[in-house]
């Protein structure tokens, strides 16, 4: 290790234990800013240092998860080599998650769905899929060349890669060696329904959306490949809106952005909008849709602040997408975990002020991704796309009180599941992962379903009554 790698602030920083270590201390309270993890998509593969030769029983995934350290100060990531820590809650860290946790029901088995970063996890939240690049009249076929990814290393000792950008062929040399890994595997996740497709340009790491936040298409940016083209596959939204079934994104600071791209000049407005400093464009899914303008017509889109005036009137959709803005989403470095609880309990006290709103409503607290911090959990391949490693997944609501602990493996498809047997509604299409069946639990192991590839629905998080 560097010395610039380290973040002096941890206890005992320069004469760590080659294991995990806990981040806060004397020096470093809970309520601080910490350095940001490498979370990328190739990375993360190589991170999880995954080869069917160093399978067990209890991971037969055969994934060591040994290369998070190397990798990110190989890289430079600036996380002051931090992705071996990890928050002590026995010890204070995290009081409302786990307040929470005691009080209702969370998942020790929820994984982000994809390898890498926040815009293609929230992607999977929408259409139980990835996007790829659509031909669109009067823009590009493909990605631009220096939009596409090469995941070799830059040097022998330099982890950056040649290329690290959005946009990866399905089929290619850089694709190649997980698809030759994935064909190792007995349940065959090659062969999933939902893998890439040989000859198209998925997107693996953070491409902005094909819209503005006003509604209108970002052709300048399509056409430099630092934005994805229209998505025509099909979303929830469109699955909610077929079946009249109300629905609702909120996102901090989406207002603001709009009338930024209506042309405010407003020092405010720009702050907010302006290089994902507050409204976060690549976490709603649905603005790389195709239907982004109808959604908009609709009401379907709207500000965080809607979502606490809907709150407090007991008005609320029938589901709901909330995303906290850029400052207080718990991302590492530009945001904190506190700031991210403050805004999960002031939903919860909101609830609670309403018992009869309560009584039917399932609060889910999801993260998008692990934040490049390393796990020991198994985490499933089902595809070329992932799975990746464990996140914080906590359901609230009366129907699951008691402070239970659930294993069965899930990952974000999971609410897709839920929300569609909840109101019966269909797959979105024949290859998104909502397809997938539920576990069957093994009983010595109940980590590894026994049918893999499969993913839960949440119901068994909950105790309904009939």
């Amino acid at each position: 290790r560097r010395s610039s790698d380290l973040d002096t602030r941890v206890m005992n920083y320069a004469g760590l234990p080659n294991t995990v270590f806990p981040i806060t201390g004397a020096t470093l309270p809970y309520d601080a800013y910490t350095g940001d993890m490498v979370h990328r998509f190739f990375h993360m593969w190589q991170q999880s240092d995954c080869d069917s030769a160093y399978a067990t029983k209890t991971d037969p995934a055969g994934c060591k998860n040994d290369l998070y350290a190397y990798v990110g100060v190989s890289r430079g990531d600036d996380s002051g080599s931090n992705a071996m820590g990890f928050y002590n809650i026995q010890k204070g860290d995290a009081p409302i998650f786990k307040q929470l946790a005691d009080e209702y029901t969370m998942s020790d088995n929820f994984h982000q769905s994809v390898m890498g970063g926040t815009a293609v996890q929230h992607i999977m939240l929408g259409y139980g899929d990835q996007i790829y690049w659509e031909t669109v009249a009067n823009l590009p076929a493909q990605p631009p060349a220096n939009r596409i990814a090469n995941p070799n290393p830059q040097s022998p000792t330099n982890d950056a890669y040649t290329v690290d950008e959005r946009w990866t062929l399905c089929g290619d040399a850089s694709s190649q060696p997980i698809m030759d890994y994935l064909k190792s595997l007995p349940w065959h996740p090659d062969q999933t329904a939902s893998n890439c497709e040989n000859g198209r340009f998925y997107m693996v790491n953070n491409a902005r959306p094909a819209f503005l936040s006003n509604g209108k298409l970002n052709e300048a940016g399509i056409k430099a490949g630092k934005v994805a083209p229209p998505s025509s596959l099909r979303t929830l939204g469109d699955e909610l809106n077929t079946k009249n079934v109300s629905w609702a994104y909120y996102g901090g600071g989406f207002d603001a952005a709009a009338r930024f791209d209506n042309g405010s000049t407003d020092p405010v407005d720009v702050m907010i909008a302006t290089n994902g400093n507050w409204y976060c464009d690549i976490c709603n899914p649905f603005q790389y849709s195709a239907n982004f303008p109808t959604y908009l017509k609709n009401g379907n889109i709207k500000d965080v602040k809607d979502f606490y005036a809907a709150l407090d009137k007991g008005v609320l959709p029938a589901v709901s997408y909330v995303k906290p803005d850029s400052f207080v989403d718990g991302h590492p470095a530009s945001s904190k975990l506190d700031l991210f609880e403050a805004m999960i309990s002031n939903i919860h006290n909101k609830l609670k002020a309403n018992p009869a709103l309560f009584k039917e409503t399932a609060f889910i607290v999801a993260f998008d991704e692990g934040g490049g911090y390393w796990d020991s959990g198994f985490f499933q391949p089902i595809d070329f796309f992932g799975d990746g490693p464990r996140t914080p997944f906590i359901v609230v609501s009366p129907h699951s009180k008691g402070g239970k602990v659930v294993h069965t493996y899930q990952d974000h498809a999971s609410i897709l599941k839920f929300i569609e047997r909840n109101w019966g509604l269909s797959p979105l299409t024949q290859r998104s992962r909502d397809n997938l069946p539920n576990p069957k639990k093994q009983k010595r192991n109940p980590y590894v379903p026994a049918n893999m590839p499969a993913v839960g629905d949440l119901f068994d998080m909950f105790h309904f009554k009939k």
